[in-house]
């Protein structure tokens, strides 16, 4: 695709994320979502379901979610009915914990860690974009989530090669809630991503190649 970004990010700026999905959708090429069931995820599975229910919706799920978040992700699975791809780590939880001694904390074992993301997260996420074979994948990034977000924007070049697309890029923490809010979506109370550990940090999965 031969798109000139800074224009087409001036042109979006202002667009509804409906309207951004929709834009995209019009490419005519090949696209992906991704949904991680994490608090608030509802916004995009419900954004995404409306806009273009056909569209795969890629779940890695990396065996590590709370008991709180699989049952949110059930009520959302029920309610929104994404056309959702479940992708998971070649080698359950329990094997890696016994040879990695648990989860690795990225401070105290960085190596370890990048190997227990790769296998946990990218290494899943990789299989998808192989199988799905995207040229657009639309993500529910949002600018003021951590340091890296801040240098993207609505559309940009995934070292992939693939066109990502963040319809609520600019929303506010505050927008996510009121959506959640006035359209009464179910939300995890209890989340936790082994790959990030803290909220702010990346795993990799918008960083990587």
């Amino acid at each position: 695709m031969n798109l000139d970004l800074e224009q087409l990010n001036k042109e979006l700026r202002d667009k509804s994320a409906a309207d951004i999905i929709r834009w995209a959708v019009g490419l005519g090429e090949p696209m992906m979502a991704s949904t991680s069931f994490s608090p608030n995820s509802a916004v995009m599975l419900k954004l995404v379901t409306e806009a273009a229910p056909a569209m795969p919706v890629v779940w890695a799920d990396s065996g590590y979610n709370v008991p709180d978040t699989y049952r949110v992700a059930e009520q959302l699975i029920k309610l929104l009915k994404p056309n959702l791809k479940v992708y998971i780590p070649e080698m359950t939880a329990e094997r890696r914990n016994a040879l990695m001694g648990g989860i690795p904390h990225p401070d105290d074992n960085p190596e370890l860690h990048k190997e227990f993301t790769r296998q946990v997260k990218l290494e899943p996420f990789d299989r998808a974009f192989k199988e799905l074979a995207p040229k657009i994948w639309v993500t529910g990034i949002r600018k003021e989530e951590t340091a890296f977000r801040q240098g993207l924007d609505i559309l940009s070049w995934d070292g992939r090669g693939i066109l990502k697309v963040a319809p609520i890029f600019y929303w506010s923490e505050q927008d996510v809630l009121d959506y959640m809010q006035s359209h009464q979506l179910p939300s995890c109370k209890h989340y936790f991503d082994p790959t990030k550990i803290a909220e702010n940090r990346e795993c990799g999965l918008h960083t990587s190649a």
